[in-house]
This record gives structure tokens, sequence and C-alpha cells, in this order.
């Protein structure tokens, strides 16, 4: 997608007002004529910053909103209701040409009778760029995305996989956009060349400092890829956060159950003194936790306890005195450098992760949830 504004060179610096601050002010979108109820909305209303220069992933299942969102963001559709924001500026309004952003679709949009040279070279030759400076640029990401090979065939002779990476040179070769947004552009992608194309443009993000906005329902993919991830389900942004604060300290039930393998482990359970009661065993909460917990409970409440594997220990030794709670191991799968115990609590299912060298036989056995790693939900919003 192009951009407004006088041709320049792709190959010189971008001033810092190329690369966007990209807000959206209490954006929402409905498919309908008229929301009469939450449920009407495709996107409920949210407010969200994208810093200019990160790299961002939104993250979600099929139909959680993310390429609606994606594509208000590049101006293919018009929010129903609020602003999106580039730089302060108001483009809500705006054509995608407007914008100057260039966004990277799912399938691969290139042109089968030009040569891979003159694909990555025509979003530059449309902007006036002069020859030499499209041939150095062209060299350079073709360069980054092992093209170089392929410049004087023809894209029709290509692979699935050689196409796309010509669909995000595309992207990537003008270095005057505001933004670059990519909706699953790995999906028609070899497994073994994504963990490939994903470090390429981690170094494309690194070497030139673009704003990236990249859109999956893979976690893998936005873990290793995005600074922060933005998790979205049912129109909702859930939560938005490093890799690590989303794995260590998920606000919402779903960001800990979908990301992680095995997600994390949810226990429905009931306040009682000083602990949560998962059926009829007591587990002990941190002080912290409890007094916000009892603060913001009410009869209808729906309380569950959280705790990831990584962090729920599990052992064939009693230890009632380190606050452990017996339980039933139904299972020990050995995964090579780590098992994973599978027990029943109070009903309910929960795994825990140990090390390779852990002792333990399906049986009668013991859970230890440390308070500092256990997590309290109500209706699905952590305390």
């Amino acid at each position: 997608m192009g951009g407004s504004g006088q041709p320049r060179s792709a190959a010189s610096p971008r001033p810092p007002s190329d690369v966007a601050r990209i807000e959206l002010n209490s954006l929402a979108h409905s498919y309908a004529p008229k929301v009469q109820r939450p449920g009407d909305y495709a996107l409920r209303p949210m407010n969200l910053t994208w810093q200019d220069g990160g790299a961002y992933a939104l993250l979600g299942p099929s139909g959680c909103g993310k390429t609606t969102l994606l594509n208000i963001i590049s101006g293919l559709i018009k929010p129903s209701e609020g602003q999106v924001l580039f730089d302060g500026a108001d483009v809500t309004a705006l054509a995608p040409e407007a914008r100057n952003i260039a966004q990277v679709f799912q399938f691969p949009v290139i042109y089968d009778t030009m040569s891979v040279f003159d694909n990555l070279a025509f979003p530059l030759r449309n902007r006036g760029v002069r020859g030499s400076e499209i041939k150095k640029r062209v060299q350079q990401v073709a360069e980054l995305l092992d093209l170089t090979p392929d410049l004087k065939y023809r894209a029709s002779g290509l692979s699935a996989d050689a196409k796309q990476k010509v669909s995000l040179g595309r992207g990537l070769v003008r270095s005057d956009v505001a933004a670059i947004l990519f909706d699953e552009p790995l999906t028609v992608i070899d497994p073994h060349l994504k963990w490939i194309l994903r470090s390429k443009l981690k170094q494309i993000h690194q070497e030139f400092k673009l704003t990236l906005i990249y859109v999956t329902h893979d976690q893998v993919e936005a873990l290793t890829f995005a600074d922060q991830v933005v998790v979205m389900v049912d129109g909702s942004v859930v939560q938005m956060g490093t890799p690590q604060a989303l794995f260590e300290d998920p606000a919402h039930t779903f960001v800990g159950y979908f990301i992680g393998s095995p997600g994390m482990n949810l226990l429905p359970c009931r306040l009682a003194g000083s602990a949560a009661y998962v059926g009829d065993h007591p587990v002990p909460l941190g002080a912290e936790t409890l007094a916000r917990a009892q603060q913001a409970v009410t009869p209808e409440s729906r309380v569950v306890l959280g705790i990831r594997p990584e962090f729920l220990g599990c052992s064939a030794e009693e230890n009632t005195q380190s606050g452990g709670v017996a339980a039933d191991i139904t299972a020990v799968e050995d995964l090579g450098n780590f098992k994973i115990a599978t027990a029943t609590l109070g009903g309910t299912s929960v795994k825990a992760k140990l090390s390779e060298d852990a002792l333990l036989t399906p049986g009668r056995g013991w859970l230890r949830f440390p308070p500092e790693r256990t997590k309290l939900y109500i209706d699905d919003r952590a305390v």
C-alpha cells in the first residue's frame, strides 16, 4: 500500500515522523446496523496505544476480531465507533493509501508475470524512487529473505513458500512506511521455514526499527516475534504485555489457558477463612490476594484458582507442613527433558511440569501451591 507526500529515497535514513505511534481511542466495531447488545460487537470498545518502532502481535483464536482490528488500522474498514490516531492525527476516515502503511496478507499478493526483482521494486517505482536506490533496496531485502538467487526469475514459477517471501519483501522494501501490518503471513509456510522467517523478521525489526503489528493464532509465533502481545477473545482485548508478563501474571483466565503448554490449571473454588477451597481441599492464599478477593467477591461471582504447571509442586511424599494438598496422581508422562504429572483435585484435573529425574508414579500424591505463584480470578479477571 502506498502513502502520501513527495517521493523520497528508500535507502536514506527515515525521519522520526515516518514511524507512527498508533492510538485507538474508544474504538469499537459492529457489522450490525444497530448495536442492541454486547454480542453485536465484532470488536468491543477498547483503548490501545502502540509506540513507534515497536514489534507487536495480535494473538487469539479464529474469529476473535484480530483481522478486523488490523483492517481498521490499515483503513480497509472504517470503525463504527471511536478513532484511529497516527502520531496524534485522526486518520479514521482516511483511505489506506493515505495512511502510509504496508500490509502483508495471509496468502501471497504478487504479480506472477513479473520477475521477483520487479515484484520487490514495484512499491518503490510507484513512489518515484530513483533506479539506483531501487536496486540497492531490493538487493538488501532480497538478501535478508534469501531471495537473491531468485531475483531474475518470474514469480509464477516459485513455490508457495517463496511466493510468500516475495509478498513479505514487498511489505518490507519501503523504508518510509508508518507501520507494516502482517495478517497471519506464515500460514502457508513450511514449519521449518516459519522459524527461519520469524527470525528474519526479528532481525529486520532490530535493523530498521519499523513499527510491526503481526496477527496470529499461534502463541509460539506471537511470543517469539513480539516485544508486546495483545491477547484477544470474543472481540475484546483481555491483556497487553510482554511475553514474560503474559506467562507469569495472566490478567484473565483465557490468557492463562491459551498461553503455555500445557496451559494454566484453572480450578473452580470457594473462599473461606484464609484459603480457597477446591472441593473440600483448602489451598492457602497470600494475604494480599485474599484481602482483595474478599472485597471483590459477591454471591454470584465465579471464583477460580489458577496456577501454571511449571509452578505447581507435585510429589509422592506427604508435605502438609509446607501447605501440601492430598491428590490422586492419575498419570505421569516422560517427555524427555521433563515430565508431566496429571492429578485430580476436588474433581478437577490438574497438571504439573516436573524435572526429568522426578520420581513419581500414579497413586496417592501431594500438590503444593506456592502462594506467590497462585492466582485467583473472579469472573475471569485476576484479583
